[in-house]
């Protein structure tokens, strides 16, 4: 039995994925790393074979057609065997030293009937061309000493939300309830960390500075300029949050729906920020169009969020509205440092 899946989504990763992919082998020899390659036209494939043959009994490669980070993270996890799960895109890596506590744990909750269903640990985001990083923590919302469920959730911070780099999930969750992410588009960890949350029972937090989240590659999807041409795919991944999750059916706990509802308004906001950045007469009738769309199917839903500080900020009507939203972006940017 293996303790972790560590799935690697890799497109045209050649020249930098054996990082990560040293990096996760230091987590033991109880781990599978399962390197995906979709559809690269480099050597990719060549690596990630490479690593198989050489690691028969920890790695193995899955090739097929081009169908983006989701179409990767589903391959992976059709593919995954051990009792936890975790996305490690191919340009980042794991601490060896962060990671250790967090593999302890899960070895011994791996015996166990009932494993904890969610593990939550710190990402940094590491900008190596400006020798700077920046650590994303969660000790203000959980304890730091046992398993909790949602009713001991703590309060979370305007800017804060479940990242895909900081969870871990049991993997016959994910299983049981038929997650498979969209084919072919951008943003889709939101999904990843919002939709099975209505099922996690237990959450277990390790103040561990685990994943290292690397920034300034070019083509990320997270720089501006990417945001802008990709915004109606950040659109599309929102209204599919709205619907694959029934706001507040779903998530009788107060906590749990407190939080969701501060993640979707972290959506709303972006959506808002950059259809408000391009300022087009279009951009303000998508923006118009989630609004009635978070109405029509989420009434509740639409309620809080409307409320939310970060959504009011983003959403002042007329042209000094949209200057102060735009600058409310750029001082949470220079303070998180995400992209």
């Amino acid at each position: 039995m293996k303790t972790i899946s560590f799935i690697v989504p890799c497109y045209n990763s050649a020249a930098y994925m054996d990082v990560c992919i040293t990096s996760l082998l230091k987590c033991g020899t109880d781990i599978e790393v399962i390197i995906v390659n979709d559809g690269s036209t480099d050597a990719t494939a060549e690596v990630a074979d490479g690593w198989a043959r050489e690691m028969p009994d920890t790695v193995r490669a899955i090739h097929k057609p081009n169908g983006g980070h989701g179409s990767a993270v589903n391959a992976g996890l059709d593919a995954a065997e051990g009792v936890y799960f975790k996305v490690v895109d191919s340009d980042d890596w794991l601490d060896e030293d962060a990671m250790s506590e967090i593999m302890g744990y899960m070895r011994e909750q791996a015996t166990l009937p009932h494993p904890t269903d969610l593990i939550v640990a710190n990402y940094v985001y590491e900008k190596i061309h400006e020798n700077t990083r920046k650590v994303m923590a969660h000790r203000n919302t959980y304890p730091t000493d046992r398993e909790i469920t949602w009713h001991e959730l703590g309060s979370f911070s305007l800017f804060q939300y479940l990242h895909m780099h900081a969870v871990i999930y049991r993997t016959q969750l994910l299983k049981d309830i038929g997650l498979k992410l969209p084919e072919h588009c951008f943003y889709v960890d939101n999904l990843y960390v919002y939709i099975p949350l209505p099922h996690v029972e237990s959450i277990r937090y390790f103040d561990q500075d685990a994943y290292r989240y690397y920034i300034g590659r070019e083509g990320q999807s997270v720089s501006i300029e990417a945001m802008l041409e990709r915004i109606d795919q950040h659109l599309e991944v929102t209204r599919s949050m709205i619907d694959s999750v029934h706001l507040p059916a779903d998530a009788p706990d107060p906590k749990l729906f407190g939080y969701m509802g501060n993640h979707m308004a972290m959506m709303i906001c972006v959506c808002a920020i950059f259809l408000r950045m391009r300022n087009t007469p279009e951009d303000d009738k998508k923006l118009a169009d989630m609004w009635d769309y978070l109405h029509f199917h989420s009434p509740e839903l639409f309620k809080r969020v409307k409320r939310h500080p970060l959504v009011i900020g983003s959403n002042i009507p007329g042209r000094f509205g949209r200057r102060a939203g735009l600058w409310g972006y750029e001082q949470g940017r220079k303070m998180f440092n995400f992209n």
